[in-house]
């Protein structure tokens, strides 16, 4: 969890590590420069910082799981999104994410909307690479969750009008599970 505080990382009762703010920044500005000096284009960019992110999902879905639900996995999808919102939200960065909406358009996906992301606070983007949102990270950390407890998806940040907004695509699959579970239970 984050903290924007001026003492050193500390660890709580429950044996969670708590990191500054600050050294968090120095941390993930560091990842940024290094998958900018690896890429031509921003795509790679977060392409790049997705892969990253995909592999700390991983196991932060197995530390948070353990901790917050004893290792009970989520079988329901509004289930694991409402999970992914708050747990996992509270556990990178101490709140949870501002709001989860379904698409109107499209009811294989929905939006987590975060007003404003830490990962694109102390990042200064350069004139040529302007559209580049560091919040590609926290995607790929969203997506191997998802795809770790069975729900194919794929998932992006996007700038939105007053903030980042996660865009989760999931398979057909799993819209037609979904149904069929809520059907089963009827």
């Amino acid at each position: 969890m984050l903290r924007s505080s001026k003492t050193s990382g500390s660890v709580s009762a429950f044996g969670e590590v708590q990191v500054s703010l600050s050294t968090f920044a120095l941390l993930f500005s560091e990842v940024v420069k290094y998958a900018q000096e690896r890429s031509e284009t921003v795509t790679d960019i977060h392409d790049r910082l997705a892969s990253y992110g995909k592999i700390v999902g991983i196991r932060l879905l197995d530390v948070v799981t353990l901790r917050e639900k004893g290792y009970r996995r989520e079988t329901k999808l509004l289930g694991m999104l409402m999970f992914i919102k708050s747990s996992v939200w509270k556990n990178l960065f101490g709140k949870e994410a501002d709001k989860l909406e379904r698409s109107n358009d499209d009811q294989c996906t929905y939006l987590l909307i975060e007003k404003e992301p830490v990962v694109n606070t102390f990042i200064s983007v350069p004139k040529d690479k302007g559209m580049l949102n560091c919040a590609a990270f926290v995607a790929g950390i969203i997506q191997a969750m998802l795809e770790a407890s069975n729900f194919p998806c794929q998932v992006s940040a996007h700038w939105w009008n007053i903030g980042t907004a996660y865009v989760i695509r999931f398979d057909e699959v799993v819209i037609s599970r979904e149904a069929a579970l809520v059907d089963g239970t009827r």
